[in-house]
């Protein structure tokens, strides 16, 4: 906070003084206020959440800040809370509370598919649900499938390794391989999805940036009743060859504004990966003006 505010702060016994220009020391004040009452409300302080209160003070948009400790929406399987750490991340799940199917679109770290699975976790826990389905294409980040070791499921794992490691955390790894017994949740290539019907069921399409157009209007429309959709991707890292158009580029405009369908875009306010995730992501944004600003 001295560094970012120019500011000088002095703690003796239970007084905090802060010197400096007045409204700089304003801003240091309302920073230390907001961070406090989340230490009231039991949350533990860290680096992110530091960083994260200086920007939105600075950006005047601390006001939600101190709603962020209110809400609960899973315990993991060791008994930790998981919160939205950001206000795009409540944004985020509100939407999906309130609509049957939301798009989380945005940087890497973002937290979008740890908390859309935190959010079918919740839903499947109070049988609002009778299943979770989680799925993903793959497609190789330059690498070969074909090059990788084994049966087509192993080949297919480590594309799906981000989904089983956030149903592991929720869950824990015997209750998870008890309902992927049952038939309660299911991990799935996204062309496992072709020509069903998915009623009852908490749906999460991740990586989506990478489908092409015919595999979006697939997936989007395996929609059965009584479900919920989640589709979460990054559309500055899309991998799919020959130049393909990406179906959740192309979604994403044709399905604007349509009731009961929400579209929740993260920035890199919104990472809560190391403070340098932010700045690669500004880097690469700043580059990317440059690029097309020269064409």
């Amino acid at each position: 906070m001295e560094k970012e505010f120019g500011v000088k702060i002095l703690v003796r016994d239970d007084e905090l003084k802060i010197i400096g220009d007045e409204e700089n020391v304003y801003k240091t004040g309302k920073v230390i206020n907001n961070l406090m009452h989340l230490i009231n409300r039991g949350e533990n302080l860290t680096e992110q959440n530091v960083r994260y209160c200086i920007s939105l003070v600075n950006d005047g948009q601390d006001e939600d800040f101190s709603h962020l400790a209110d809400g609960c929406i899973c315990i993991t399987a060791k008994g930790k809370p998981i919160k939205p750490k950001t206000i795009g991340q409540k944004r985020y799940c509100d939407e999906i509370a309130n609509n049957t199917i939301t798009f989380g679109i945005g940087p890497a770290g973002t937290g979008k598919t740890y908390l859309a699975v935190a959010m079918a976790v919740t839903a499947f826990r109070s049988k609002q649900v009778n299943r979770i389905i989680l799925t993903r294409p793959a497609v190789e980040a330059g690498e070969k499938l074909g090059f990788l070791p084994g049966d087509l499921q192993s080949k297919v794992d480590p594309y799906l390794r981000p989904l089983y490691d956030a149903l592991f955390d929720m869950l824990g790894a015997e209750t998870y391989q008890r309902y992927v017994e049952k038939g309660n949740i299911e991990v799935a290539p996204l062309a496992y999805m072709r020509g069903r019907t998915l009623d009852d069921s908490f749906i999460i399409l991740d990586e989506a940036q990478n489908t092409t157009r015919e595999q979006m209007k697939m997936f989007l429309t395996r929609l059965g009743f009584n479900s919920k959709m989640v589709i979460t991707g990054d559309v500055t890292q899309i991998d799919l060859p020959n130049g393909a158009k990406s179906g959740l580029k192309d979604c994403i405009r044709i399905l604007k504004g349509i009731d009961d369908i929400a579209q929740c875009k993260f920035n890199e306010k919104d990472v809560v990966r190391h403070r340098l995730v932010q700045d690669i992501i500004k880097a690469y944004e700043k580059n990317e003006v440059k690029i097309n600003d020269r064409k």
